[in-house]
């Protein structure tokens, strides 16, 4: 699309969830979002949406904080296809113009906005954790962490549109939905002559095992390096188990093969919001403090009173962790 022109309304991609789940949380926390960007821009919040079935994913948007919901329907889009999704989308944008296009940062997100903003000779900003709008300049302020984690850069796109930003699942607040709101839907009936592809779709294999859900999780107990080893890792994975929750694990503890990748907070993990979190001998460096620090409650334990976690944290405790968890376990009734 080029120049800003005459762009107006703030976008956001949204994904459907697998197994006809609803909307992913991801799109959920951005439609939470998009009414206060376009309150700043007076302008109107839109969802967009690409599927072959998008009736009842587009109802959610409404009800999640969408005015508009712009939704191209084919069977041939049931399945997300790069090429397909990028033309389709830059299609839209093209028709309707909007000032800014936001998306989640999940496995789809970080293939196709990306595409789409080449496609569209515009800028996009990846894995953000704060957005605004400059109440001086009118622009998208697109906040994330830059080298290695080790600070924060705030970018700007001043002069092509959309500004395009994908964003982190579970760093925004989880909205609740209205099912009363009401908005408009514009379905467009994409032709299958239109939709070219490279690849072809043969079926799903699900993952061996199901995998660490730590996105869902409401209570999440981390071992950081300072547990020390597996012993360390093995009384917070017993911590977890007594409180129902799942464990997570610092970069360095992956690093270390102490726990594999999937149980990874931070900003080379995934970004967690549970009800409780647990930080066990970490550090709290940035790269892992943004990635859970929006969770509800954080409790810390760690021998270093000047330890960095210590300033996200709502409890702190100092001590060791050997010391500090036995206790626990037993007033949770376990051995």
């Amino acid at each position: 699309m080029g120049d800003a022109g005459d762009a107006r309304d703030v976008w956001v991609f949204c994904e459907a969830a697998p197994e006809g789940r609803g909307l992913m949380p991801v799109s959920r926390e951005l439609l939470g979002l998009a009414p206060r960007l376009a309150a700043a821009r007076g302008v109107s919040t839109a969802a967009v949406l690409i599927g072959a079935e998008v009736d009842e994913c587009a109802r959610e948007c409404v009800a999640y904080g969408a005015d508009v919901v712009y939704a191209a329907a084919a069977p041939a889009l049931a399945r997300y296809d790069d090429q397909r999704w990028s033309a389709v989308l830059a299609d839209l944008v093209r028709q309707y113009r909007p000032e800014i296009l936001l998306g989640g940062a999940t496995a789809i997100g970080r293939a196709l906005l990306p595409r789409v903003a080449v496609m569209l000779h515009t800028g996009l900003t990846a894995d953000c954790t704060e957005l605004s709008i400059d109440p001086e300049t009118g622009l998208l302020l697109q906040t994330r962490p830059a080298f290695g984690g080790n600070i924060l850069a705030t970018i700007t796109c001043a002069r092509h549109r959309p500004q395009m930003a994908t964003v982190r699942p579970a760093v925004l607040p989880r909205p609740q939905p209205d099912p009363g709101r009401r908005g408009r839907i514009v379905v467009t009936t994409v032709s299958p002559d239109g939709l070219p592809a490279a690849t072809e779709w043969l079926r799903w294999v699900p993952r061996a095992g199901g995998g660490v859900d730590l996105r869902e999780a409401e209570v999440i107990v981390t071992a950081g390096y300072g547990v020390g080893g597996p012993a360390g890792v093995a009384l917070a994975a017993a911590l977890a188990e007594a409180l129902g929750g799942v464990l997570g694990a610092s970069r360095a503890v992956v690093d270390a093969g102490w726990l594999p990748y999937a149980h990874q907070v931070g900003q080379t993990g995934v970004t967690v919001q549970p009800k409780l979190y647990v930080a066990c001998g970490v550090s709290g460096a940035i790269q892992h403090a943004v990635g859970m620090q929006n969770s509800a409650r954080i409790v810390a334990i760690n021998r270093d009173p000047e330890a960095a976690i210590f300033k996200v944290a709502d409890y702190a405790v100092v001590g060791d962790l050997f010391e500090v968890i036995p206790p626990l376990l037993r007033a949770l009734g376990r051995p």
